[in-house]
């Protein structure tokens, strides 16, 4: 074992892959060996699936890291970060493995180092239990350039679950630092905006979805949303998508569902109204996924950043957790599990 190595249990909290992904990050960016064990240990299989794997391998080749345990299955990882590397590079996740969950381990080291970076992956772009394409460039990009994290990004080719095969490009550029943010207050209602997109289906699908969505909006809260209809996006095979962004004057909110064979359009639609509803009927400035996607960066930020968020998930705990083994910060949360909460890093 190396000297200063961070030791992490794989199976605290929600013991998804969101432990080894926040962990993987920390250690390419403070160049502090890791060691993982009981990886997703109460998960069916356990251990490295797939995009894990991918995870991995993707930081190790980025950072020049050496690896043990690094294969499907394996339940403990060694990994030893040296430089991070700045390039072009493409991953292939494989299947329909979410990209979205790679880049959370990609997208902190690469943000932080001296040169633009390159990325093309290869996998599922809109999959179950994963962030869609469209949250990542929509909410957390948005929500991260005011700390300084520049990204541009273009979809090529949409993965649905199971065949994948999406095709993403990203565009990192350097940053010198972080900046401490506060995103406490939402603020007054600017726009609410949209998009339902379907492949490989009746061109009905969309339009349905959309105006499901549009009536009950217009009904509850009287909002009337800008929701763009793309029939036919490029993908190897059928799906359906369809997703809500809010735009306050202080914070950014999505919510998003995915079709499948079956499922009602309308169904699609109100998955992603009724959660938009709750966000909305609570003070918290950011929505579930994106207060635990934006615990790593703002703990990295020197200085003093807080968030509000509608609701505190087993993920934001576990990924205030994680941090906390990493970084020596003073972390501040109020609410408890499943109410709405506040969170305040103190990095000096």
């Amino acid at each position: 074992m190396e000297p200063n190595t961070v030791r992490i249990d794989g199976s605290y909290g929600e013991g998804g892959g969101q432990i080894l992904r926040t962990s993987l990050a920390l250690s390419a960016i403070l160049r502090k060996p890791l060691i993982v064990h009981r990886i997703r240990a109460g998960r069916k299989p356990p251990g490295l699936r797939p995009q894990h794997l991918k995870a991995v391998e993707a930081l190790a080749q980025i950072t020049g890291a050496r690896t043990e345990g690094v294969r499907i299955g394996s339940e403990t990882i060694e990994f030893v970060p040296r430089e991070t590397n700045t390039g072009r590079y493409r991953f292939d996740v494989g299947s329909a493995g979410a990209v979205t969950l790679v880049l959370q381990g990609l997208l902190p080291p690469l943000c932080l180092a001296g040169e633009r970076s390159h990325l093309t992956l290869v996998g599922g772009t809109h999959v179950p239990w994963s962030p869609p394409y469209h949250y990542f460039s929509e909410v957390l990009l948005p929500s991260l350039k005011p700390m300084g994290v520049s990204v541009r990004t273009d979809i090529e080719r949409w993965g649905w679950y199971p065949r994948g095969s999406g095709a993403v490009h990203v565009e990192v550029d350097p940053s010198t630092g972080l900046r401490p943010i506060s995103l406490c207050e939402r603020g007054r209602l600017k726009r609410a905006f949209g998009l339902s997109a379907t492949a490989n289906l009746p061109d009905h699908v969309a339009r349905r979805q959309r105006d499901c969505a549009l009536k009950r909006l217009e009904k509850e809260l009287m909002i009337t949303a800008e929701i763009e209809i793309i029939s036919g996006v490029p993908a190897n095979g059928p799906g359906s998508f369809f997703f809500l962004v809010v735009e306050s004057e202080g914070a950014i909110a999505g919510f998003s569902s995915l079709g499948e064979k079956g499922k009602p359009a309308e169904k699609v639609a109100m998955e992603v109204v009724g959660p938009l509803i709750d966000y909305l009927d609570s003070d918290g400035a950011l929505d579930p996924q994106l207060a635990d996607q934006i615990i790593p960066f703002m703990a990295l930020a020197r200085g003093r950043s807080s968030f509000t968020t509608s609701r505190v998930t087993d993920h934001l705990l576990t990924n205030l957790w994680v941090v906390g083994h990493f970084l020596g910060i003073k972390i501040v949360r109020s609410g408890e599990r499943g109410e709405m909460g506040k969170i305040e890093f103190l990095n000096e």
